[in-house]
């Protein structure tokens, strides 16, 4: 490794990670600097292209990351995510142990993740999300959505609007909103109503070859898009989305956990109650009976 390109949060404190990534860089003869965002003014660093650097580094959480993985995207370079204080599943490790991580990226301990998006088009533009694309009420009023799945209809929704997920996107705003969760290795994205009024439309899982286009009418109260939870202005609003394999990639440390342990041990999934109550209550049998005085 000779070089390491940073991304960082635009105002969290990573006075100190900055320090230890500084620190572990001098000490293996490893060049740092900041690969620039869209919308970022923060410096930490001299620049550097996404191209130039062996690995990108993402300090913050995962909107930072996957700010990082855009860019990595670009120049086919992999990233590294490290969590500075806040709950994510695109992160490796948290900012406590981000020497140790670099340690085991530079001795090859870590396996490349290829992570698809959603190919976004409107009009003549096109858009690109790694977790999902959101159609979502701007204000009082609600919006009218047509989705269509490889040319059939599937419904007409008025309510809050429509979130369209990729597997890894599907642990964020899809499941908040009571969609699908699509466990590693499915592939397909996820099409979840947003407090639909009436009717009846089941989130919808599609096959990866699969085309879902949009119709949307914002009505009085106007429409927000928004691509990885960035508000993003479209050309229009007739939208199509396509699939694109293996647009980034993410690192994955050898010892990195399961996504689907990650999110247990983050509290996204839970144990029912009820669940929790009887294993108690089972526990409580099983010990054993001090002896009678």
């Amino acid at each position: 490794m000779r070089r390491l390109g940073l991304v960082v949060h635009p105002t969290r404190d990573l006075d100190g990670v900055l320090e230890e990534v500084h620190g572990w860089a001098q000490a293996h003869d490893v060049e740092v600097g900041q690969v620039l965002v869209s919308g970022q003014s923060r410096r930490v660093a001299d620049s550097i292209e996404a191209d130039a650097c062996d690995v990108v580094v993402a300090l913050g959480g995962d909107g930072t990351t996957l700010a990082a993985l855009h860019a990595g995207a670009a120049a086919s370079r992999p990233v590294l995510g490290i969590a500075c204080g806040s709950v994510g599943m695109l992160t490796a490790v948290h900012a406590d142990h981000v020497t140790a991580a670099l340690e085991m990226v530079s001795q090859g301990h870590w396996q490349p993740v290829a992570l698809p998006a959603l190919d976004v088009a409107a009009g003549a533009v096109r858009h690109v999300a790694i977790n999902d694309l959101a159609v979502v009420r701007a204000s009082a009023g609600q919006l009218i959505v047509s989705i269509t799945v490889d040319g059939a209809l599937y419904a007409r929704l008025a309510g809050d609007g429509v979130v369209v997920a990729t597997p890894v996107g599907s642990s964020a705003y899809t499941m908040a909103a009571g969609g699908p969760l699509l466990a590693p290795g499915a592939v397909g994205m996820a099409v979840t109503p947003l407090a639909p009024h009436g009717g009846s439309a089941p989130p919808l899982v599609t096959g990866a070859g699969s085309e879902v286009a949009l119709t949307v009418e914002p009505g009085f109260g106007g429409v927000r898009y928004e691509l990885d939870g960035r508000p993003t202005e479209v050309d229009g609003h007739d939208l199509t989305v396509g699939w694109l394999p293996d647009y980034a990639t993410l690192v994955r440390l050898d010892d990195d956990e399961p996504r689907l342990a990650g999110l247990r041990r983050r509290g996204l999934v839970q144990d029912s109650p009820r669940v929790l109550v009887r294993e108690g209550r089972l526990g409580e049998l099983k010990k054993p009976v001090p002896p009678a005085r």
